[in-house]
């Protein structure tokens, strides 16, 4: 049985007060889910010295060099001492905004896992992409970027995928309950195919896009989604308790 696992992203939001504040405020959380914290770069010292309540630490992003000419960057080194866990890759705003590559995508991830931090994967279709029929086609090729060529490779102590729609991000739509088991459930068998189907089976798939407490219910009962990685809704202590809790539920 794969623990549900949700994960907050917040993206450019909220100062290093406002972060702290946020757990200050925050509900105890059922110990049967596994929690985290996406938080901007500016706020991770602040949370490092507060009390998270169980809750692990994430940065939103990194460099894959260990040092160098990059104005503007952090690398995994700079992010160690601040407790930081997970650390995200290809986020569609990271590809899509940023023009992060599938194959820089690829080195963010290993050198992460290389590190010993836990690289989230994300992937995800544009709704151009899904009418044409092509989101798993899409999905898989996101995937075999990372994970096609495993020679000399050594995966993290867990692989963590997340699906997020990029049509679905931000805007209010989500897929249905049924359209996103389907396409966690293809993910989950192109990782067999890459990886093995032990590894594949201990996976844990996150769905994104638009997950709020009234809906994430019949999200995560579903046998192929382990969780949400979760924007917007995550902001307010009260609504990502809400969203851990009824997660929680679902999976009782």
């Amino acid at each position: 049985m794969r623990k549900l696992l949700i994960m907050a992203n917040w993206k450019m939001n909220k100062t290093a007060g406002e972060a702290v504040a946020f757990f200050d405020s925050l509900p105890a959380l059922p110990a049967e889910v596994d929690t985290a914290v996406f938080a901007p770069l500016t706020a991770l010292d602040a949370l490092s010295k507060a009390p998270l309540a169980g809750v692990g630490l994430g940065a939103q992003n990194f460099h894959p060099a260990a040092a160098g000419a990059f104005t503007g960057e952090v690398s995994l080194a700079m992010l160690a001492p601040f407790g930081v866990r997970y650390v995200l890759t290809g986020h569609s705003e990271r590809r899509d905004l940023f023009k992060e590559s599938d194959a820089f995508v690829a080195e963010k991830y290993w050198a992460a896992a290389d590190y010993g931090m836990m690289p989230v994967l994300c992937v995800g279709e544009s709704m151009a992409i899904r009418e044409a029929g092509g989101a798993e086609a899409h999905t898989r090729a996101q995937l075999d970027a990372v994970f096609g060529d495993m020679t000399g490779r050594v995966l993290p102590k867990e692989v963590i995928i997340a699906y997020e729609p990029i049509w679905a991000i931000g805007t209010g739509l989500t897929a249905t309950a049924e359209d996103a088991e389907a396409m966690c459930a293809s993910l989950r068998a192109h990782l067999a195919d890459r990886l093995g189907k032990d590894v594949a089976a201990q996976a844990r798939i996150l769905y994104g896009g638009s997950v709020k407490p009234d809906n994430c219910a019949a999200l995560f009962a579903q046998e192929n989604i382990d969780g949400g990685l979760i924007g917007g809704a995550s902001l307010e202590p009260a609504s990502f308790a809400a969203l851990v809790e009824k997660g929680c539920a679902s999976c009782g």
